[in-house]
């Protein structure tokens, strides 16, 4: 029995961050149109509650996607230590699982370097974060950032860019998150983008580079493909992706041992309440054995290194949690959380971990070769010796000065393999 595609899934720890001074809160933004759409109720069985009242939105959410609904300062203990301002946000979005596309609220953060924008406002990077998992309480806004995540964006403000940060559809928010799927995570990172350049008060320029890392990295990927046509107006002049994931119909799971001892099998949790989110007749319940269903519970209340930790600590392997294999159900929502395009807005820098095991690197460089191939500038950079977290930090050496040239709009030209 195959491990459920845990193969190519992220992951992020989380630990604190520094303290900086509480900024003055902005003011809230205009009340809703007349045209607004009702807020989804929240729901327990995907992860909703725990978080604090700034997290549900009024009885009703602005129709066009993008628009600041409140703001508040963003507690010390969940900052940045080189910001000079951060606040929490709560923004108009679209609901990108399904079809119907109706209008949710997505929560996030604004981070905002020290000393005083230049001329044009703040360049700005919009981050695209790691798995956390899907309760609420897990988002990104409502808790302290991880020590490589704290490291890493504080490089980036050091630099002088602006940070928004999305904490994605259904976390923090009503409604349940769709782990991996890329389209709502994109429509959730443009509209973080909308949100923070339409407040003239931010003082934020148009120039932007999309950054994602694992779950986050495969977002980034996809908010450059669908910004063709979901976002067109934005200025996105590169993307930086770490331990990006790559999901095909044809690209087979790597088998592991059924018996092994690993919290990677989080990861197939997670996906599986996607599932149930995508399609009402998917039920865990149907594979989940009786020894598994409190790690499932957990789910909904616990992060992903509380999950992580419990399944190790109690030894769960593939072959006690699942009654039968859930693959070939599952295949049919593997579409959901590959790319609608490979051919994206602006140059890639791709960083590979070559000791990556959450996502093994044959995916990352296949999903470089056929990016390459549908048209899209990557330049693809491998770091034999680190591990799927070691690649962040580890490829600002290349990725620093490839930000530099993108937001300078100098030629990126990638080191795409040559045909023939």
């Amino acid at each position: 029995m195959k491990l459920l595609v845990s193969l190519m899934i992220s992951c992020a720890a989380l630990a604190a961050c520094g303290e900086p001074a509480p900024p003055p809160a902005p003011e809230p933004a205009p009340a809703a149109s007349p045209e607004a759409a009702a807020a989804p109720a929240a729901d327990p069985m995907q992860g909703d509650g725990g978080v604090d009242v700034f997290y549900t939105p009024d009885p009703s959410i602005p129709a066009e996607p993008g628009k600041l609904i409140r703001t508040m300062t963003q507690p010390p203990e969940t900052s940045l230590a080189e910001a000079g301002q951060a606040m929490r946000l709560l923004y108009s979005s679209t609901n990108g699982l399904g079809e119907a596309k109706t209008p949710i609220a997505v929560s996030g953060t604004l981070f905002l370097p020290k000393g005083e924008a230049p001329a044009g406002g703040w360049p700005l990077i919009a981050w695209a974060h790691g798995t956390v998992g899907i309760a609420d309480i897990c988002a990104p806004s409502n808790r302290p950032r991880s020590d490589r995540d704290q490291k890493y964006l504080n490089h980036w403000l050091s630099q002088g860019y602006a940070v928004v940060a999305s904490d994605y559809q259904g976390l923090g928010t009503p409604g349940g998150h769709p782990y991996l799927a890329t389209r709502p995570a994109a429509y959730s990172v443009l509209d973080s983008i909308r949100a923070v350049q339409g407040d003239p008060a931010l003082n934020i320029g148009k120039p932007v580079v999309l950054v994602g890392q694992s779950q986050g990295g495969g977002a980034a990927f996809a908010t450059a493909g669908e910004a063709a046509t979901y976002a067109p107006e934005l200025d996105i002049r590169g993307t930086v992706a770490t331990g990006t994931p790559y999901f095909t119909m044809d690209a087979a799971p790597a088998v592991r041992d059924p018996e092994a001892v690993s919290g990677v099998l989080a990861y197939s949790m997670y996906i599986m309440y996607l599932a149930e989110q995508a399609d009402p007749l998917f039920k865990i319940a149907d594979y989940a054995s009786l020894p598994a269903r409190p790690f499932f519970e957990s789910t909904r209340t616990q992060c992903l290194m509380d999950t992580w930790t419990k399944i190790e600590a109690e030894e769960m392997s593939q072959a006690k949690m699942f009654t039968a294999d859930p693959t070939p159900a599952m295949a049919e929502f593997f579409p959901l959380m590959a790319y609608s395009s490979l051919k994206v807005k602006g140059p890639v820098f791709m960083g590979t971990g070559g000791k990556d095991a959450d996502v093994p690197p044959p995916g990352q460089e296949r999903l470089f070769k056929d990016a390459c191939a549908a048209g899209s500038v990557i330049e693809h950079r491998v770091y034999p010796d680190l591990d799927h977290s070691g690649a962040v930090n580890g490829s600002l050496a290349d990725s620093t000065p490839f930000v530099k040239k993108a937001f300078a709009g100098e030629a990126l030209t990638g080191n795409c393999p040559t045909a023939g």
